[in-house]
């Protein structure tokens, strides 16, 4: 028997209502990432705890993995039990967890609830890429994948002016925050749960070229998940990416830390040089998602858009130590973020439709051995790169990330899919 909240469709749906429920599974990452957002607060925090920057690098890589742990199970289960089955209590107790947080007084207490919220919230996220998958044709899938990476950036924006907003009308208590993203994300589900349907198994197990009705009655058993484990192309994906997003996740983390370490920039121009270059990644996603689904070509944007990166990354590097204006460093900066843009929501199409093409059923599956994967890296790059950075400065890990860009490149010779658009042959 299904959960009162969950609404399978036996038909595919089409037209505003396949985009609506687009946009509700957008909506979902965006609060996935959100009630889970701690980095407003953190300087506030580590004050009041006493708690060291080294000390909450080690929280924060234990807490990711538990989260990579998450997300692999996160993704099996909701192949074989549902998407919103799975998604909608994931949602609602990580929201509910920050009601804990705002009783923290502890580095122990900070680390036990952390951890909960992360193996929750690890689940969530891998589950709203399955949805968009679900609710999106290869000939639009770029740009859906591309919507789907708002949520993370819609986060970051939103934590960041309600902080801007309201902590000054509470006297600069980071526990007002933990309170108001609690309630701001519990009413956000209300509306997810309001709203959100799912797609049947069996329409699950259709493989979805263009927008069309489509009919099935009879339940199809869940794949078998092992059957992901014997193509040597999909795991070309996993870790390929996940050695491409060792510079993501270090700009993520540390951009404005490297900003101002190494290029001598205030912290206020440091998080204006990376809003920007979140803006420009955000339209370039969009724009490159469109002309991606347009041609029907994956690897040729993923391929240009890393080797720009890859320029571009080695010229940020040759930068470190000179004398540079802010404007110059802002213009390489966001060059750095549009070259990564390019190569990304094309490459999540082509392992959607590579993982797809093994088995449709699977799609969860995969996506979750991916979230794995990459959170493990996470915790990898959290343990490792402040040590490489101490020995040798930012410049010696940055070429740590571009050999992570150079690794994805290659990686790209095993995956599937067309480099250039075929034409159709004319009969005599």
């Amino acid at each position: 028997m299904k959960p009162f909240y969950v609404r399978e469709l036996s038909v595919y749906p089409v037209g505003r209502r396949r985009i609506w429920l687009l946009a509700i599974a957008v909506l979902a990452s965006l609060v996935a990432n959100f009630e889970t957002t701690i980095a407003t607060i953190l300087p506030l925090l580590m004050e009041d705890l006493s708690m060291s920057l080294t000390v909450y690098g080690q929280i924060a890589a234990a807490s990711v993995l538990v989260g990579g742990l998450s997300a692999a199970f996160g993704g099996i289960l909701s192949d074989r039990w549902g998407r919103v089955t799975i998604l909608v209590p994931t949602l609602t107790i990580t929201a509910a967890c920050n009601f804990l947080l705002a009783t923290v007084d502890s580095v122990g207490e900070l680390f036990a609830i952390r951890c909960l919220m992360l193996f929750i919230e690890g689940a969530g996220i891998t589950i709203t890429a399955s949805l968009v998958r679900d609710f999106s044709p290869r000939l639009g899938r770029a740009q859906a994948f591309g919507f789907w990476t708002w949520g993370p950036v819609g986060a970051a924006f939103l934590a960041s002016a309600l902080a801007s907003l309201t902590l000054p009308l509470f006297g600069n208590a980071w526990q007002s925050q933990a309170i108001i993203m609690g309630i701001v994300s519990l009413t956000l589900c209300g509306v997810i749960i309001w709203q959100i349907a799912e797609p049947s198994a069996a329409l699950r197990a259709q493989v979805m070229h263009a927008e069309s009705a489509v009919t099935a009655e009879e339940k199809i058993d869940p794949g078998k998940v092992r059957e992901l484990f014997r193509h040597p192309h999909l795991w070309a994906h996993v870790f390929g990416n996940t050695a491409w997003q060792v510079l993501y996740w270090t700009f993520a983390i540390f951009g404005q830390t490297i900003l101002a370490g190494a290029f001598g920039m205030e912290t206020a121009a440091a998080n204006g040089v990376v809003a920007l270059g979140i803006v420009v990644n955000a339209v370039a996603v969009i724009v490159v998602g469109r002309v991606s689904d347009r041609l029907r070509l994956r690897k040729p944007f993923t391929a240009v858009g890393t080797a720009l990166t890859i320029a571009v990354l080695a010229y940020y590097i040759s930068l470190i130590g000179q004398d540079v204006s802010a404007g110059h460093i802002t213009v390489v900066y966001a060059a750095l973020f549009l070259c990564l843009g390019i190569a990304y929501v094309p490459w999540m199409a082509n392992f959607s439709e590579d993982a797809e093409d093994v088995e449709s059923r699977l799609q969860g599956a995969a996506l979750g051995i991916w979230g794995m994967v990459v959170r493990i890296m996470i915790v990898v790059l959290l343990v490792v790169s402040p040590m490489v950075v101490e020995s040798g400065g930012w410049g010696a890990w940055l070429y740590v990330a571009l050999g992570g860009q150079a690794l994805f490149l290659l990686s790209m010779l095993v995956y599937k899919g067309d480099w250039r658009r075929s034409t159709p042959k004319v009969s005599a």
